[in-house]
């Protein structure tokens, strides 16, 4: 048997990779054969707003924007005259089929697509689409997780039309199908969906955001809507790579593979120019989400060798979540086109820097408020007042953020994202805010309160408030060792993972906040029935909430140890792993705060916590068997073969009276050989300990003590023999191929 039948895939890849050339689209022209601009064709596959006015009777269309910025139940009497606009409009572009597009807590999107062919009394064909299609939809839910509320049998799921968000195209290679996003609730009403909780924590938010302005004077604030931009990181491959290496096929990411000599030290990567082969496909995943209506904006190098980044402009979170589901997916989809594959997993090569996807978050007054239209609630402002607004809104972000620190953490734990948080790359396990040294040292004066007897007004200004835009924009830096930093006019939530959806984390983040501004609220009601004014009452008020929150304020280096240490003195929960991350969620103190805000029942956050800890014991077993299968199948054969040619040859030359300086290499090949050996039987048997444990938390403890410390063991084995095992034995695509070559 030919002894380099192992590496011969290998090779070819590489081969065939380097005659690759990049993949060129047709981009859409006028008629002259000018190609379109952006603006031209921008949400071509979406129907909007501006869509639906142009095509809905005004009484109609009047109806249905309530609906949308009310949060009013759609009026099935205009439910069949928007179904039958959004048909026209769909049957226009071709579209074939639709669905409802809705997102189970698996991180992913599902959809059940049904034609629009029917037949009419007669039996003649035609296409219909009702408003009952419209408005609701039955999917089996018996095969998404539920988290126990719902027994297997139970298959009765119904999918909910979400008018917030505008419907959508979806294009694939032999037809078009039009997607409805939706929630997705149980027959008994619970959700089962990331959507669901998102909505009702953005509602609530507004509420709380509301009433806490209108205290300040904003009377005819009407609405506050959070606002999102997602920066996406994710790593592209030779797709041949990819295929020759099962740990990315099964669980996303390299169980073994030695660090190559050159990784990220050279700094040569970061903003780099981009590859042809890459910019090619970055301009064709654009196109496709430019018609979608995703304001993508930005692209470039990434830190790491072969990591990338994009990142669109901002939108209210609801949209922006859904549009970073379609980023996620389109990546997926035009990778393929050009032989790429993409890679979201957080942490897909040891050894040099993973994939985050920071949430860069803030508040915005939506229309219908006169007195705030448009205005970022975090924007430091030119009077006195404004900056009153804007300390208030602040402090009550901090208050939340302070007291369920280790919720938030909760909603960022994955056992892809425990390989980031704190590895010198990503911001720790512990949930800290930075806010600038300017900025925090104004929070500082306000809280010494040395200013009795003065007017608000002269309070700000002596406190140098009055000049905060000066301030922000000339001395407000960004840290980017911090989980939660304050970036000038936003909140950036740089913990959340690469492949999760944005949905959870920042209903987490819209829940803490909302609590936040409740005690605000509340606080105002108690002081201004003492104090002499109400701006005098909202100045104690924010006072005492940033004494209350000083503990999570930190301007250093979130990634020194020195840091862990003070977090510890002071309180902050450090949650290092997914299993005592995800214990947050269970607490009575987290059910409280879900079910008095209305987001969840305390069964839907038990599910919620239920999903996800079977997620991280699913998602570590599937590498702890995928890792056990490479090295009875790859590794070990490999080491073998190549054991044998060593030893054939250190005889052969025993047998001439020669030296055989084979035999080092051959007696340490040996002993590595024989580790590896115990090192694999050692992790079955931490498996086996896993599969006794009683319940889910036990399991994914031992998981997380005994299993991931064992593939570890069994993964520095094998990359010290790819070390040393010849090049042409080796059967795994390596580090510097797949970093290096595209």
């Amino acid at each position: 048997m030919n002894h380099e039948l192992g590496a011969s895939a290998r090779f070819h890849a590489i081969r065939d990779l380097m005659t690759r050339s990049p993949r060129e689209f047709d981009p859409p022209r006028d008629e002259q054969g000018r190609r379109l601009r952006v603006s031209e064709f921008f949400g071509v596959n979406t129907f909007d707003l501006p869509k639906m006015k142009e095509k809905l009777p005004k009484e109609v269309y009047l109806k249905l924007t309530s609906t949308i910025e009310a949060g009013k139940p759609l009026d099935r009497d205009i439910a069949n005259a928007v179904a039958h606009a959004i048909k026209e409009w769909a049957l226009t572009h071709e579209a074939t089929h639709f669905c409802h597009w809705f997102q189970p807590q698996t991180g992913l999107t599902a959809e059940k697509h049904d034609a629009f062919i029917s037949f009419d009394d007669h039996q003649r064909t035609l296409e219909k689409f009702s408003g009952s299609q419209l408005i609701q939809s039955e999917p089996d839910a018996s095969s998404f997780p539920s988290g126990g509320m719902r027994t297997t049998f139970e298959a009765r799921g119904y999918t909910a039309w979400d008018p917030t968000s505008p419907v959508f195209i979806m294009e694939h290679a032999n037809g078009k199908t039009l997607c409805i996003p939706s929630v997705f609730i149980s027959y008994h009403g619970d959700s089962l969906d990331e959507k669901t909780g998102l909505l009702r924590s953005i509602e609530v938010l507004s509420r709380k955001a509301t009433e806490l302005l209108q205290m300040l004077g904003y009377s005819e604030t009407k609405k506050v809507v959070p606002t999102l931009g997602a920066e996406q990181e994710y790593f592209l491959i030779d797709r041949d790579f990819y295929a020759l290496r099962p740990d990315l096929m099964m669980a996303g990411r390299t169980l073994l593979g030695g660090s190559p000599p050159k990784g990220q030290q050279l700094e040569d990567h970061y903003f780099g120019s981009i590859p042809s082969r890459i910019q090619a496909f970055m301009s064709e995943m654009e196109y496709e989400l430019y018609k979608l209506g995703v304001p993508i904006k930005t692209r470039h190098n990434e830190v790491a060798p072969n990591q990338f980044e994009c990142a669109p402009i901002f939108e209210e979170a609801n949209i922006a979540t859904d549009h970073n589901q379609l980023t996620m997916e389109i990546l997926r989809k035009v990778a393929t086109r050009h032989h790429l594959a993409v890679l979201l997993h957080e942490k897909p090569f040891a050894g040099i820097n993973g994939s985050g996807k920071h949430n860069n978050w803030s508040l915005m007054a939506t229309a219908g408020s006169p007195d705030l239209e448009g205005e970022n609630l975090l924007e430091p402002g030119e009077t006195p007042k404004q900056n009153l607004r804007f300390l208030l809104v602040l402090a009550g972000i901090l208050k939340g953020v302070h007291r369920h620190a280790g919720l938030l953490r909760a909603s960022i734990a994955s056992s892809g994202n425990d390989h980031r948080l704190g590895a010198n790359e990503a911001p720790p396990a512990i949930i800290s805010v930075f806010m600038g040294e300017m900025l925090n040292q104004i929070l500082n004066e306000v809280e010494k309160g040395k200013e009795a007897g003065l007017s608000t007004e002269a309070v700000m200004i002596q406190l140098g408030v009055s000049k905060l835009p000066t301030v922000m924009k000339d001395n407000t830096d960004r840290n980017r060792t911090s989980p939660f930093a304050f970036t000038g006019n936003k909140f950036e939530f740089r913990a959340v993972g690469s492949s999760a959806s944005t949905a959870f984390p920042v209903t987490v983040l819209n829940a803490v906040v909302a609590d936040g501004f409740s005690d605000m609220i509340e606080g105002i009601k108690k002081k201004g029935k003492t104090s002499q004014t109400i701006d005098a009452a909202v100045l104690e008020v924010i006072r005492e909430a940033l004494i209350e929150s000083k503990s999570i304020r930190f301007e250093g280096n979130n990634y020194a140890d020195e840091w862990v240490h003070e977090a510890e003195k002071r309180l902050l929960p450090h949650l290092r792993k997914t299993p005592e991350a995800l214990a947050q969620m269970a607490t009575a103190e987290s059910k409280a705060l879900f079910s008095r805000l209305e987001i969840f029942s305390e069964a839907e956050v038990q599910s919620r916590f239920h999903v996800r800890l079977e997620r991280y014991i699913k998602n570590l077993w599937i590498e702890a068997d995928t890792l056990k299968a490479m090295v009875d199948t790859q590794i070990l054969p490999s080491v073998y073969s190549y054991h044998g040619h060593l030893a054939q040859g250190a005889a052969a030359s025993r047998e001439l009276g020669t030296k055989a300086p084979q035999t080092e290499t051959l007696v340490r090949l040996s002993l590595l050989t024989e580790t590896l050996q115990g090192k694999r039987t050692q992790l079955d048997d931490a498996l086996r300990a896993a599969e006794k444990a009683s319940t889910d938390e036990q399991r994914a403890q031992v998981l997380a003590e005994q299993v991931a410390p064992s593939m570890m063991e069994v993964r520095q084995v094998c990359d010290e023999l790819e070390s040393i095992v010849g090049d042409s034995y080796w059967p795994l695509p390596k580090y510097r191929e797949m970093l290096f070559l595209l």
